[in-house]
């Protein structure tokens, strides 16, 4: 996974590192129009789901300004942002939400045992709420180098009036999370969206086709923008903005971000993991003998840390999604490798085995 000769995709003034180049969700292949990710009927599902289960609210968890979206109480305050180091590189796991996917737990993921259930409970006790509630944190990640430039990984829900708006609980807290670990939006110089649904793109742009970061090339694979009808919300709310703006970088398959992946360490990796989307990718942090792999939706619920092969409902194709995230797990316990995740209620984690699950990280 962390192959030198893959593309390079370079960052301005980064010490230490070479030259180099890189190449350039909906439905994937046999797709129709009407079961891409981010189509309207996607978001009727969600809302039916919400019916089904009884009319859950979807509570917002802050008022209406993103300069308000501070948690409230010590607590919470903590839960905002951890910070873990690999390497040269420091990680922090920053929370824009937290509340109740529509529907139950037992919708979202229809394969589920009651086995696989309790390995997920164990793994993730705050998952599960009152009456098969799944109650998950909706979680971005910024990639700190030396000279403190920034890799945001996914923008979250966004504020009210982003897509997002009509299931998730908006307004997300990113900015003023930011604000508070002293990043300022012009210090992100890579913005990498995993995949074109609307809780990882939210703070992209504004409602108004604003780029929220406008020093950052924002990095997706091709195959994700390919899989885009032209009336798609994806489309048409943050690629074509940044598109217009000149800040959408589309690469094609595993891609370093800066300087080349070598034997000691020190690259951050774009790895395909599609299935859930179709160009979905997920990001290989190697420090040197620390790594660190941000998952996307790779897996979106502690069951499916428990148990690989259990489909999630939303996923457009879910036997690759389940070699995806197969191969991801395999190869996260075959390094060592931390998983940083962006729907579990704990960032970082351990994969769990077989033989019973390893504890949270």
């Amino acid at each position: 996974m962390n192959d030198p000769t893959v593309p390079t995709v370079p960052f301005a003034e980064d010490p230490g590192t070479g030259p180099g180049t890189g190449p350039g969700t909906e439905p994937g292949p046999g797709v129709g129009p009407e079961t891409g990710p981010d189509r309207p009927g996607r978001r009727r599902m969600l809302r039916g789901a919400l019916a089904v289960a009884g009319a859950v609210a979807l509570r917002p968890l802050v008022a209406a300004t993103p300069a308000a979206a501070e948690p409230a109480g010590p607590a919470a305050s903590a839960a905002a942002v951890v910070v873990r180091r690999f390497g040269r590189y420091e990680v922090l796991a920053l929370l824009d939400a937290h509340g109740p996917f529509p529907g139950t737990a037992q919708a979202a993921f229809p394969d589920a045992t009651a086995t696989d259930w309790e390995r997920a409970r164990r793994l993730d006790p705050a998952a599960f709420g009152p009456n098969d509630a799944w109650q998950l944190d909706f979680r971005c990640y910024a990639v700190r180098r030396p000279g403190g430039r920034v890799t945001l990984v996914d923008t979250g829900i966004g504020p009210v009036g982003s897509p997002a708006s009509g299931w998730a609980p908006v307004p997300g807290r990113l900015p003023a999370v930011l604000a508070r670990v002293g990043i300022a939006p012009a210090d992100v110089e890579t913005v990498v969206l995993t995949h074109l649904h609307e809780d990882h793109y939210g703070w992209s742009v504004t409602p108004e086709g604003v780029p929220v970061f406008p020093n950052a090339r924002y990095v997706v694979q091709h195959a994700e923008v390919a899989a885009l009808g032209p009336t798609r919300t994806a489309r048409t709310y943050v690629v074509e903005p940044l598109l217009r703006a000149g800040q959408l970088h589309e690469v094609d398959g595993h891609t370093v971000l800066g300087g080349r992946a070598r034997p000691g360490g020190g690259a951050i990796t774009l790895l395909p993991t599609p299935g859930h989307t179709p160009g979905h990718q997920s990001v290989l942090v190697d420090g040197g003998g620390d790594r660190l792999l941000l998952t996307g939706d790779v897996l979106v619920h502690a069951v499916q840390l428990a148990t690989p092969g259990v489909r999630y409902l939303f996923e457009a194709d879910p036997e690759t999604a389940r070699r995806s995230r197969e191969q991801l797990l395999g190869e996260a316990r075959r390094t060592g490798a931390v998983l940083g995740t962006a729907h579990l209620n704990r960032p970082f984690v351990r994969p769990w085995t077989p033989t019973g699950h390893t504890p949270p990280h």
